[in-house]
C-alpha cells in the first residue's frame, strides 16, 4: 500500500511538472506584453477569479504587492456589490479562469472595460469569452488535471500560479527591486532579521586585532589567541595589507625554525576577502561560506579598517 500511495504521489508531481514545461514552451511576446502593460499603468494590478482560481489569485496579488508591484484581490462577486469602487482607469486586471467563461468573470470584465482599465487573462481557452475581449491573454492550457477524473482544479492551478509568480519576478527585475527594498517590505519576523541586519549591527568595533607588516608573528599568536583567530595586517592609514590567521601560523610551524620571529608580511594572506560596514549581513554570510572564511576585516566608505565581523555572529544574528 505504502508504495501504491507514493506512486501516486509522483504521478501527482509528473502531471504537474509536464504541464509547467508545456507551458514554458508557449510563453512569448504575450508575456512581454503584460509585463509592459503593468509597468505603463501607475494604477494598481487587480487580481480575481472565482474558486480555486481566485485562491491562486489572491496569492498572486500578495506576491506583486510584496515585490513592488502595488496589487490587491478582488473578488468578483465582491466588485459587483460595491468593491468597483477601488478600481481606477489607471489600473491593469488580471483575470484568471482555466475555462474563460466564468459567469462572475465575464460580468466584472464588462464593467472593468467600462473604467478603462487594461485586461491580462490567464486562461486555458484562448478563444473563450474573456480572452476575446482582454488585452493580453497569457495561455495556461493544460492536457489534462493531475485528478485521475480530470476534474479537480490541479495542473491547471500550477501553471496559472506559476504565470503569476513569473509575472511577478519579471517586473521586480524589470523595476531594479532590490534585496534592501524586499527587506523594507518584510521588517517581521526570521526573513525580516536575515535582510535587514548589516554587517555593521553585528562586527566586533573595539580593540580590533590590527598590526603593522614589520611585527613579529609572536605579537600576532597573542591576538589571534585573544581576538578569534584572525589579525589584520595594515598601513599607517588603516587600510588592510593582508590577514594573518591560525591557519597561517600552522602552516608556517611546518616549515619555519623560527617561527615566532618571522615578519606577518611574510605569512600573511594579501588581497583579502573584505566586507563593508554597510552590507546586508546575509550577502557577506553567502561569501564567506562560499570560500570557508570564517572572519573577514570590516571597511567604511572610505576603504579603511572599522572592524571584524565573525560567521558564526552573523549566523546566530539569523543571517545564515
Amino acid at each position: 500500500m505504502t508504495q501504491r500511495i507514493v506512486d501516486r504521489g509522483v504521478r501527482v508531481l509528473r502531471a504537474e511538472r509536464e504541464a509547467l514545461a508545456r507551458a514554458e514552451t508557449r510563453l512569448g511576446v504575450d508575456f512581454a506584453k503584460a509585463v509592459g502593460m503593468i509597468l505603463k499603468n501607475p494604477g494598481r494590478v487587480l487580481v480575481t477569479g472565482v474558486g480555486k482560481s481566485g485562491h491562486i489569485g489572491a496569492k498572486i496579488a500578495s506576491t506583486l504587492t510584496s515585490t513592488g508591484t502595488a496589487a490587491t484581490f478582488l473578488h468578483p462577486v465582491d466588485g459587483l456589490h460595491g468593491d468597483l469602487g477601488l478600481v481606477g482607469e489607471q489600473d491593469v486586471a488580471i483575470l484568471i479562469s482555466k475555462s474563460g467563461e466564468s459567469a462572475e468573470l465575464v460580468e466584472l470584465l464588462d464593467h472593468l472595460k467600462r473604467f478603462g482599465v487594461k485586461i491580462i487573462a490567464i486562461t486555458g481557452v484562448p478563444d473563450s469569452t474573456i480572452a476575446r475581449h482582454a488585452d493580453v491573454v497569457l495561455d495556461a492550457a493544460v492536457d489534462e488535471e493531475a485528478c485521475p477524473h480530470d476534474l479537480a482544479p490541479t495542473a491547471s492551478t500550477t501553471v496559472a500560479l506559476a504565470l503569476g509568480d513569473a509575472l511577478a519576478v519579471a517586473l521586480l527585475e524589470e523595476r531594479g527591486f532590490s534585496a534592501e527594498d524586499f527587506a523594507r517590505l518584510h521588517p517581521g519576523g526570521a526573513l525580516g532579521r536575515r535582510l535587514l541586519t548589516r554587517v555593521s549591527d553585528v562586527m566586533e568595533r573595539d580593540a580590533l586585532p590590527l598590526l603593522g607588516p614589520s611585527a613579529l608573528i609572536r605579537e600576532a599568536m597573542v591576538l589571534l589567541a585573544e581576538r578569534r583567530g584572525i589579525v589584520v595586517v595594515t598601513d599607517e592609514t588603516c587600510h588592510v595589507l593582508g590577514v594573518v590567521t591560525t591557519g597561517d601560523f600552522t602552516r608556517l610551524m611546518e616549515r619555519s625554525a623560527d617561527p615566532l620571529g618571522t615578519p606577518v608580511r611574510s605569512v600573511m594572506t594579501p588581497s583579502p576577502r573584505l566586507a563593508h560596514a554597510s552590507e546586508l549581513g546575509s550577502a557577506v554570510v553567502h561569501r564567506m561560506q562560499q570560500h570557508s572564511i570564517v572572519a573577514m576585516p570590516v571597511l567604511d566608505e572610505t576603504e579603511r579598517v572599522v572592524g571584524v565581523v565573525h560567521l558564526h555572529d552573523l549566523m546566530r544574528a539569523g543571517c545564515g
